[in-house]
């Protein structure tokens, strides 16, 4: 008789991620960023008809890429590490391609590479004046 434990032992606990140069295993070494899509094009390239696409973006601000997602990746052979856009494309398979700059405005959780878009340029900058010259700014108040 088989005791439970033993039966579970023989499933994979990996990814079944491989590096794409030297096709050895992958550590992913950050939190998975998922993807979404804000403009009906995201969506066209995605393989959503235009009609379609411009109505899904009309009804909802955003929608969620399932499938889809950028992870940092280390390799033993290159010894570095290296942002992927991973997508799944079966049950245990998986493709990798190096996340382009414009994919990182489509991912959640990602800091804006200019900003927050909605604060003011006075604002922006007194925020990175600290010590000294952000003292000296504001010296007629004292």
């Amino acid at each position: 008789m088989t005791r439970r434990c033993d039966r579970n032992r023989k499933r994979s606990k990996r990814r079944a991620i491989c590096c794409p140069t030297h096709g050895c295993h992958l550590e992913s070494v950050s939190p998975k960023r998922s993807l979404f899509a804000d403009q009906p094009a995201h969506l066209q390239a995605r393989g959503m008809s235009r009609k379609h696409a411009l109505m899904v973006v009309a009804s909802h601000t955003a929608v969620s890429l399932e499938g889809e997602w950028l992870e940092a990746f280390w390799c033993d052979e290159c010894q570095e590490t290296t942002w992927y856009h991973v997508r799944k494309v079966g049950d245990r398979a998986y493709s990798l391609s190096v996340a382009p700059k414009e994919l990182w405005l489509q991912a959640q959780g990602v800091i804006h590479p200019h900003g927050n878009p909605s604060v003011g340029e006075f604002t922006r900058r007194s925020a990175y004046m600290t010590g000294v010259q952000g003292k000296r700014q504001f010296s007629f108040m004292t």
